[in-house]
């Protein structure tokens, strides 16, 4: 059980949420919303007791599992296997284990006959612990969430974004925790994998707190709603289920403006009295109490709900280029023994949409990551054609230097534009005064997505590679992109498996991974996108 009194959190000088009181307990299955920016992520990792509030307490009772929307965490040389068994503290174990197996092989006797009690030793309390059970159910989990036993024995450096995200989710499910915070949980699952997880989390007996924009996890699986209201800095909570908490969000809605509507006619007239009683010297003092009563009218209710802004994201003005401005030939690529794909060709013509299609692990970002020169093939070349100017849109946003600042990162991206310029388009990506400032390591999710998008503004880019890039936004934000990607007219590659992010795409043609065929769009493939 997790228990939070009097929890006030701040951005730098802004104040996120003020004197929060609240407990989480056995069975609460709470959705925490709230638009991009208000302060999500920040309270996920106050709870989890990764950061300090600003004031007041957080205390817990019982293990708390934390999904942060940043996996790239953990040792990138460890088996898959081994980082999701950690959560039990078996890796170790099993580590020990292979390292005794190859003294065992020793040609020494009297280190083999080391290596021989050494296993014996490790494995008696690896059973005691129940670990080749253990692995098994591992094992199922992974698969439950499209992680075949092959991805299981590779290193975490060899899999892809989404993969390893899916390796972070199967270890806090498997580490059995009684409060589970999980932060954006679906991002780069499946269909299937997602239904999987909304059976999980609705039977899963301890607490549970969900940050999530998938609106069918969140009618599925939750009880309760805690909205962070990014206006009035207020945690409003509802003991409701999804549906029901829309509908009594809006009435309080209502309910509010009309005791605004009320609360500002009765402090006019008041001040109207007053005014006209300040003329004469004998009521002066009777005015002034009018006035006070008047402000206390206004200050006794909440102001009206401002419109939630959005980011206003523009394309940028394609830079001239050749009909085919980016080519892939024979591309291949293997991480150690495993085949990503082999003798993929890719051309991108001026203008072009291209739909990148197949399961996780089939090496869709890898592909992007090739045609954007952040790795090497290891046979064919990306060949750049004439005035070649590249945007890269990354899913986990390695394009963003987390030890600078928002406003750095702008200025490296694009030098040569004034700081008041880069000031301007920050704002339009709800960046403003002391924002620009802050380092982009503690940004949320959706601010990294912000700013990564608002850096490929200022690019002047012509051909576009971009990898999940409605990941982690709110539908309004994600609207905003979509209108963006129909109205740029530049080529664009586009990874995801976001259906709606591909109707606005209007795609030409397809390349289908691992085999790497590419063919024209057709409207029969709409169904791999959520699948892949």
């Amino acid at each position: 059980m997790i228990t939070a009194r009097e929890v006030e959190l701040r951005a730098g000088a802004r104040l996120l949420l003020e004197a929060a009181t609240f407990q989480v307990s056995p069975g609460d299955k709470i959705g925490l919303v709230g638009r991009n920016g208000a302060g999500k992520t920040t309270l996920a990792r106050v709870l989890a007791g990764e950061q300090l509030p600003a004031t007041g307490q957080v205390t817990s009772r019982g293990s708390v599992g934390y999904l942060p929307q940043d996996t790239r965490t953990g040792d990138l040389d460890a088996l898959a296997l081994d980082r999701i068994l950690s959560a039990r503290g078996l890796d170790g174990l099993l580590a020990g284990m292979r390292e005794a197996e190859l003294q065992m092989a020793a040609s020494d006797p009297g280190r083999r006959d080391a290596g021989v009690r050494r296993y014996g030793q490790l494995e008696e309390r690896l059973s005691v612990l129940g670990g080749y059970a253990a692995e098994a159910e591992a094992a199922s989990l992974s698969a439950s969430l499209g992680l075949p036993q092959q991805v299981l024995r590779q290193p975490l450096r060899t899999l892809s974004g989404g993969q390893r995200r899916r390796v972070e989710l199967a270890r806090i499910l498997f580490g059995g925790s009684d409060t589970l915070l999980l932060d954006e949980p679906t991002n780069h699952l499946d269909a299937d994998s997602v239904s999987w997880l909304r059976d999980h989390l609705r039977a899963f007996r301890g607490g549970l707190i969900v940050i999530s924009h998938d609106a069918s996890l969140l009618g599925a699986v939750v009880n309760k709603v805690f909205h962070l209201d990014a206006d009035r800095s207020v945690l409003d909570i509802y003991n409701l289920g999804w549906q029901a908490y829309l509908e009594q969000r809006e009435t309080d809605a209502r309910r509010r403006r009309r005791e605004r509507m009320n609360a500002e006619r009765q402090a006019a007239a008041l001040q109207a009295q007053a005014d006209k009683m300040r003329a004469k010297a004998t009521k002066a003092r009777a005015a002034q109490n009018m006035a006070k009563r008047a402000e206390r009218l206004l200050a006794g209710v909440s102001a009206d709900r401002a419109a939630e802004r959005v980011a206003k994201l523009r394309f940028p003005v394609p830079a001239h280029c050749g009909k085919t401005p980016l080519t892939g030939q024979a591309l291949s690529k293997s991480y150690g023994s495993l085949e990503v794909f082999t003798d993929v060709d890719v051309a991108v013509d001026r203008g072009a949409r291209v739909v990148v299609l197949g399961l996780n692990g089939a090496g869709k970002t890898t592909l992007l990551r090739l045609l954007a020169g952040i790795e090497p093939p290891d046979t064919g070349a990306v060949v750049a054609g004439h005035g070649l100017r590249l945007g890269y849109y990354a899913q986990e946003h390695e394009t963003l230097d987390v030890a600078r600042t928002v406003l750095e990162n702008m200025r490296s991206a694009a030098p040569d534009l004034a700081e008041g310029e880069l000031r301007r388009i920050l704002g339009s990506f709800l960046f403003s005064g002391d924002d620009v400032a802050k380092p982009v390591s503690v940004l949320s999710g959706g601010e990294k997505t912000r700013l990564a998008l608002a850096l490929l503004v200022v690019s002047g880019a012509n051909v576009l590679l971009l990898d999940e890039p409605t990941n982690n936004l709110d539908p309004a934000s994600r609207a905003e992109i979509l209108s963006a990607l129909r109205t740029y007219a530049g080529a664009i590659v586009l990874v995801t498996h976001d259906e709606g992010a591909v109707d606005a795409l209007h795609p030409e043609r397809v390349v289908l991974l691992p085999d790497g065929v590419e063919d024209a769009w057709s409207e029969d493939l709409v169904d791999l996108v959520a699948l892949a």
